[in-house]
């Protein structure tokens, strides 16, 4: 007598972790590069980087203890809208918004420049 064996399976799909957003190493070169710039001038001290599942945030500090000066933000989500990257000030306003990090950190070149020769 043959015994018919039936396989039942309760296999479910693993819940994904959403990855959190962060920068990479050629994106950190060249805002690491423009920060090593600012703290030679006196202008910048510290700086912070927060990954979140939406959001990479490099947050740029005048000294250790006080709300970030700049924040420079990397949104995947936007980089066909308004662009992934933007450099947000102090009071929360948008200075800088667009899709090539080099562009939008062109700003705070500009604000470099003042710094020094002024």
């Amino acid at each position: 007598m043959r015994m018919a064996i039936t396989l039942v399976t309760t296999a479910q799909k693993k819940k994904q972790v959403p990855q959190a957003v962060s920068y990479h190493r050629t994106e950190l070169t060249v805002i690491l590069s423009l920060y090593g710039r600012m703290v030679a001038a006196g202008e910048w001290r510290d700086y912070g980087i927060s990954a979140f599942r939406d959001v990479a945030i490099f947050a740029i500090f005048r000294h250790a203890a006080e709300n970030p000066v700049y924040r420079i933000e990397k949104r995947p989500k936007l980089a066909n809208k308004q662009g992934q990257y933007a450099v947000i000030g102090m009071n929360g306003q948008v200075v800088k918004r667009g899709r090539e990090l080099k562009t939008v950190l062109a700003v705070l070149e500009r604000k470099m420049i003042r710094a020094v020769s002024g």
